[in-house]
């Protein structure tokens, strides 16, 4: 492996936990977490989510999605509806004291962000995000191609 693509990796790792130390730090100031904090933004752009399609986007457990759904509901942040066209399942939605909390962690958001920026113009920041979805999408079809491999090894 060459210096720079294992220090690009490390790099990339070291960025992501400063982010989510970031991020813990902030949300707690709300009494949150950032796990709630990401159920809450996942379901402010794709409000009535199931909830497996919500712990896929999430890349949870789908138990400890529960968790997290059930403090979010004591807290009036949101509410499990019945899903018309499946009688088991409950769709996710956010509920209107779930605003005013999502436009603060919002703004915190962009804090973090400007913080993590800082120096860059929006053009770097624009090729930045455009290399690192390509990465993203290569990760993600090499993970998709060992999974058709292992069912076709084991199905």
């Amino acid at each position: 492996m060459k210096p720079a693509t294992r220090e690009l990796a490390f790099t990339l790792n070291d960025v992501a936990r400063l982010l989510r130390t970031s991020a813990d730090q902030k949300a707690a100031e709300f009494g949150m977490s950032r796990a709630k904090w990401a159920v809450l933004a996942r379901l402010d752009r794709f409000e009535g989510l199931k909830q497996a399609e919500l712990a896929d986007m999430l890349d949870l457990q789908p138990i400890t999605l529960t968790r997290l759904l059930d403090g979010l509901c004591e807290n009036g942040l949101i509410e499990r509806r019945p899903d018309p066209d499946d009688r088991r399942a409950k769709r996710l939605f956010l509920t209107p004291a779930a605003r005013p909390l999502l436009e603060r962690l919002s703004i915190l958001g962009g804090e973090i962000m400007d913080t993590a920026l800082a120096g860059l113009d929006e053009s770097r920041v624009a090729t930045l995000l455009a290399d690192l979805c390509v990465i993203k999408e290569n990760l993600r079809r090499s993970a998709q191609r060992r999974e058709a491999e292992a069912e076709r090894h084991h199905g």
